[in-house]
């Protein structure tokens, strides 16, 4: 018997927290819950389809992580090299178009190189839409949306009275999505840490205290449940 995805969440974004705290408990260094946490990735990924989930957006590195230890930086610069590198094939193979969103302007050539790749490799998978926030920040992106509106408007492409709530998100790099349904945090912190701010205006958000590397298929299943039994309005009242 098929299941009824009709009244769950088509977009779940996701702030993956609580690597480094993972594995200190299990006296590791940080960048050993890292790497345990890129492999929860991809049981989270290919988990969505059976839900009825079609994108899937993680936070994987904000424009602030630049202020952890060079080591820690460095080390989740090769970690996200590495994952691109190893994964790619798999991705296509199981039809998971991915893209990448943030400022690349930091990164290395490299990775730009393979992000590119991978983008190019999947752009016509269609079973999943796997979303990677790499050096994003949402205070970040508004700004550089802002910006290159602002130069359309000095072009005459655009004009300042015809600009309204409906304009800036199409210079969003998100422009190509659908805004998060539903946005879960791990670790049991309750903040948003600068993550799709303009899209996550109306999303509904599930704070949970697993650590992320603990995170599994199944309680994402629950939380994809449990968001089909609230009553989303979006300012309206019910009839």
């Amino acid at each position: 018997m098929a299941k009824d995805t009709s009244k769950g969440p088509r977009h779940v974004a996701i702030i993956m927290d609580g690597n480094g705290r993972w594995a200190t408990q299990r006296g590791r260094p940080r960048l050993f819950g890292h790497h345990a946490g890129a492999r929860r990735v991809r049981e989270v990924v290919r988990a969505c389809p059976d839900l009825g989930v079609k994108y899937i957006t993680i936070f994987a590195f904000s424009t602030e992580n630049w202020k952890r230890t060079q080591v820690e930086v460095a080390g989740l610069m090769s970690l996200f090299r590495r994952y691109i590198t190893k994964e790619a094939k798999a991705l296509h193979d199981e039809n998971v178009r991915v893209r990448f969103i943030g400022d690349r302007v930091r990164l290395d050539k490299k990775l730009i190189d393979l992000m590119d790749e991978l983008e190019e490799l999947t752009k016509d998978c269609t079973k999943v839409n796997l979303t990677i926030a790499l050096n994003y920040g949402g205070r970040d992106e508004v700004a550089r949306a802002t910006k290159r509106l602002a130069e359309d408007v000095a072009k005459g492409i655009l004009k300042p009275e015809t600009v309204d709530e409906e304009t800036l998100p199409r210079y969003l790099d998100t422009r190509v999505l659908p805004d998060p349904d539903l946005v879960i945090r791990t670790s049991g912190e309750a903040r948003i840490s600068n993550f799709l701010l303009w899209q996550s205006a109306y999303s509904e958000y599930e704070f949970i205290d697993t650590l992320w590397p603990d995170f599994s298929a199944e309680e994402l299943a629950r939380l994809v449940k449990s968001y089909g039994k609230r009553d989303r309005r979006f300012g309206a009242v019910p009839a």
